[in-house]
């Protein structure tokens, strides 16, 4: 299990090493920052949540909080494919909520020097607001990924609508 870490992507701007937890999409390195991470752990069959923005694959139950998972492939323009055994879930707290993040595979930790790290843009063609940045390992290039940026305004709406229908994100009662 990967627990919280100390420092988050705002670090790097003040002169420290940032940590961030590797993540593998189709052969492709991307980094989180390891204070948003809580746990990775195995895949799990997901719900699915009609009325949720198309990045997200469904929901699941999480100790009786219902979470979204999202597919961080379709967000990075990869084709969807189906779960499985081998596939990882990142769980992750973001500004607005906590989340899931479905990807291939978890790496293991990084710490990008503030010397390595780059802006995405002009790196990374085509970058929307999610990727954030850059940092240069050994083996190639580590995009890092901004999970408070993953959906649009208009996209955290309608997940917010599908979870009220759904009965609520703060579990239940009774």
């Amino acid at each position: 299990m990967i627990e919280r870490g100390l420092t988050s992507g705002s670090a790097t701007a003040e002169g420290a090493s940032a940590f961030l937890l590797r993540f593998d999409l189709d052969g492709q390195a991307y980094g989180l920052p390891l204070a948003m991470v809580e746990r990775a752990v195995r895949a799990v069959a997901v719900t699915p949540l009609p009325g949720a923005p198309g990045l997200v694959r469904g929901v699941i139950n999480l100790q009786g909080q219902v979470v979204p998972v999202m597919d961080v492939r379709r967000r990075f323009g990869l084709d969807s494919r189906p779960l499985s055994l081998s596939d990882h879930m990142i769980v992750a707290r973001g500004l607005r909520r906590t989340v899931v993040l479905l990807v291939d595979s978890v790496v293991g930790t990084v710490a990008g020097a503030p010397v390595d790290w780059v802006s995405a843009q002009g790196v990374v063609p085509g970058a929307d607001d999610a990727i954030v940045g850059v940092v240069r390992l050994s083996d190639g290039l580590l995009l890092i990924h901004d999970l408070d940026r993953f959906l649009s305004a208009a996209e955290e709406e309608q997940l917010d609508r599908a979870l009220a229908v759904k009965g609520g994100s703060e579990g239940g009662g009774g």
